[in-house]
């Protein structure tokens, strides 16, 4: 990224921690005081020693030019990642460059760099000829996988069925019976849809048992969730007789696992945002992209173990000269990240945007592809942040419309980044569009400048 001449910003570098412990610990290193032998290399390396609570310094090394984002290593034993030495490395570097001179690449750090960039190079072709494997002992016993394939649709028909039984004993017995009930009720609901292999159908009833417990206007929010989970089970049972991508969206919201199967698009892709998730299971990043020349947005899962960041990290701004490829489904909205052509660079520049009224519409066609689709991504072009009674609403600087601000995005401190930022003045703004409002994510000022995080 250096040789572009363009150097991270401490922004930047903070947004790829973990949490706000690692942040502020990072921080704290970011001096040169505990650091020695530091050190960088033109491509894109970088290493050096901090002093710790032991006799010998940890040993860090950071490659912010590696071909699938960031990628960092310390011999301290802190499962964070990055650690707070690799965060107090970069910010370092960041915003001292003669802290972090040009020198020749010590053995300890040069072993890593190397084999790092390496597996990386060839993730692709070690991912094409994984699938070749596999495809071969496929067809060693292709009459196994067709059962194993059949039982499990079996047991997932037969949990739809259940389900259904238990939503029309709800609508018969009356909504209320839902609050008496409490959540142990759709809990053991959704252990069934687990036994028949269903996670879909189990994340959506447990979902139904919070509801009688979320406030005022529960009744009409079950009830809405009960239609879509109705309309999930009714595809799953006649899903012999939908259009193929509809039939693939249904088997993805069901919860049957899909491979990226679309053409590979090349183009230069923005990281637009990145965010965690997380329950008590699995940690979920979500990175959207958008392509310079395609102007198409996609999004890049990736996952981590409960209490874990996700490995793959890319910072807002990072553009990547990459293929990426669909998963199955109406929408294609998911994609993976296939070969990359060069390092990453930084790009200051931003998406084109829609007006508010656009991006309430784009929304809509896509749910007629996909109705269980929670949002939809959106940069609205020109919108200023201002006050709704208790709430907020980004209007439209050039017709007389506004959104409303997702209740969870209300008390976000990305909220008052975006107030700020904007000073009354109409702003550019990326987030996510959906049913229950906007939910702003990354900001650009009215002129030249760097985006601003918002998540």
């Amino acid at each position: 990224m250096t040789q572009q001449g363009v150097r991270w910003t401490a922004d930047q570098v903070l947004a790829l921690a973990p949490d706000a412990a690692s942040r502020k610990a990072g921080s704290k290193l970011g001096a040169a005081g505990p650091w020695s032998g530091t050190g960088s290399s033109d491509d894109g390396a970088m290493w050096g020693l901090c002093k710790g609570s032991g006799s010998k310094p940890y040993q860090t090394v950071v490659d912010v030019a590696d071909l699938s984002g960031p990628a960092y290593t310390c011999s301290c034993p802190s499962r964070k990642f990055p650690c707070k030495h690799a965060l107090g490395l970069l910010l370092l570097w960041a915003g001292d460059p003669g802290a972090v001179p040009r020198a020749d690449t010590p053995d300890w750090a040069e072993g890593w760099i190397t084999r790092r960039r390496e597996r990386t190079k060839g993730r692709g072709k070690g991912e094409e000829a994984a699938g070749s494997s596999g495809a071969g002992e496929g067809a060693a016993d292709p009459e196994a996988a067709r059962r194993r394939a059949e039982r499990r649709a079996e047991r997932i028909t037969a949990g739809a069925t259940e389900l259904e039984q238990r939503l029309t004993d709800l609508l018969r017995d009356g909504l209320a019976g839902a609050e008496q009930a409490g959540y142990a009720l759709w809990e053991e609901t959704a252990a069934r849809m687990v036994d028949a292999q269903a996670p879909g159908l189990a994340a959506r009833a447990r979902e139904l048992g919070a509801l009688p417990a979320s406030g005022p206007g529960w009744p009409v929010r079950l009830l809405e969730e009960c239609a879509l989970l109705h309309l999930l089970d009714q595809g799953w049972l006649r899903r012999e007789r939908l259009p193929d991508a509809m039939a693939a969206t249904v088997r993805s919201r069901v919860g049957l696992p899909a491979s990226a199967d679309g053409p590979p698009v090349r183009d230069r892709w923005l990281v637009l945002a990145q965010y965690d998730t997380a329950d008590a299971r699995l940690t979920t990043r979500r990175i959207w992209l958008c392509g310079a020349e395609s102007e198409r947005t996609a999004l890049l899962l990736s996952y981590g173990a409960a209490g874990r960041a996700p490995e793959l990290a890319l910072p807002v701004g990072l553009t990547l000269d990459a293929e990426v490829s669909s998963y199955p489904g109406a929408v294609r909205q998911r994609v993976a990240l296939g070969e990359q052509f060069a390092p990453p660079t930084w790009m200051e520049t931003r998406p084109p945007g829609v007006t508010t009224s656009r991006a309430v519409v784009r929304y809509g066609e896509a749910l007629g592809d996909d109705p269980w689709l929670e949002s939809v991504p959106v940069t609205l072009d020109r919108v200023v942040p201002v006050p709704d009674g208790d709430s907020w609403q980004l209007a439209d600087a050039d017709e007389d419309s506004a959104l409303p601000l997702a209740p969870a995005a209300r008390n976000r401190p990305g909220l008052w980044r975006l107030v700020a930022l904007a000073g009354g003045r109409p702003v550019t703004v990326f987030g996510e569009c959906g049913h229950r409002g906007f939910t702003p994510l990354t900001a650009w000022p009215d002129g030249p400048g760097p985006a601003v995080t918002l998540c």
